[in-house]
């Protein structure tokens, strides 16, 4: 019996052996489509961005690109547009970043009561999230107008004491109007990441804490909001990258204008790169950008880590 036994084995182990390099050739199989697809679409494009920003590319030309060294990020550092870009991506996302996401985190609060209809309200604040933000860009661009719906309530509220400016006319009130559409279209997605982070906080902690005594801003600063580390830290990264990335929106109502107050880093560079076709010029730009967005968030991740 013994011997059977021993005889046995490498047979078990050849079986074993052939079964899991099977398992591997049939994973391998499935996920070459997705590595081939990543390669093509991010890896290529990113080594060709920081490759066309040494040169002097262009989108049409009849020359071939010449290796030109720091000659574009020396230009790129003395140009006034690109600090007013800066200037711009950084108040957007300053903005936008506290003010969605506590907007988003108050909507999430509310909408996770078990009373009725609040699927209703749940649904309503999602909408504008599936809306496309072209089409929402072109909605808001009418709404902004100076015979448009905003000052039309703006002047009735006000008995026609206040009549509203051009939006997205005037230098001082471009961005702040971008900035309520904005928050408006995003607010719905980061309110369902709140509500998913809410759902998992177990329900014996407030037990706990009403049996205490606690009132509803005790709950929510020793139950609620430890709770929601893990969720918080990926809402803030989120939405930094997108405000960071702010484009469709400044292409679509106001082409960086006026007098470049809207004028962000992203816009920058697909407006040099495409209309004014400096390819390495852009290929610079967005270079920069992409350090910018990492440092960003590898100091967010930073500050909100988990502390032993």
């Amino acid at each position: 019996m013994i011997a059977a036994r021993e005889r046995l084995r490498p047979v078990r182990r050849t079986r074993t052996t052939n079964a899991r390099r099977r398992e591997s050739f049939t994973a391998f199989g499935m996920a070459t489509p997705a590595v081939v697809l990543l390669i093509v679409f991010l890896v290529v494009p990113v080594a060709l961005a920081f490759t066309l920003a040494f040169t002097d590319a262009k989108l049409v030309s009849p020359t071939p690109a010449r290796f030109v060294g720091l000659r574009n990020f020396t230009l790129l550092f003395q140009d006034p547009t690109f600090y007013k870009s800066l200037r711009n991506t950084a108040y957007f996302a300053a903005v936008v970043v506290p003010l969605q996401a506590g907007l988003a985190l108050v909507l999430a609060l509310l909408v996770n009561a078990k009373v009725r209809g609040v699927n209703f309200f749940r649904t309503v604040y999602f909408l504008p999230v599936v809306t496309s933000m072209v089409v929402v860009s072109l909605l808001w661009t009418f709404l902004y107008r100076e015979d448009g719906l905003v000052n039309h309530v703006l002047s009735t509220l006000t008995l026609g004491h206040v009549q509203g400016p051009d939006w997205l006319g005037d230098p001082a009130t471009a961005m702040p109007a971008i900035i309520l559409m904005s928050v408006w279209q995003g607010v719905g997605f980061h309110m369902i990441i709140w509500l998913a982070g809410l759902q998992t906080i177990p329900a014996e902690l407030y037990e706990a804490a009403d049996l205490d005594g606690a009132t509803r801003w005790h709950r929510f600063r020793h139950v609620t909001w430890p709770g929601l580390r893990a969720t918080r830290t990926f809402v803030l990264v989120t939405i930094t990258i997108a405000a960071l990335s702010l484009f469709t929106q400044i292409r679509v109502m106001t082409q960086g204008g006026p007098l470049d107050s809207t004028t962000t880093v992203v816009y920058q560079a697909v407006h040099t790169g495409y209309d004014q076709q400096q390819t390495a010029y852009a290929a610079a730009v967005s270079l920069i950008f992409f350090v910018l967005v990492l440092t960003v968030s590898l100091v967010q991740r930073f500050l909100t880590r988990e502390k032993d």
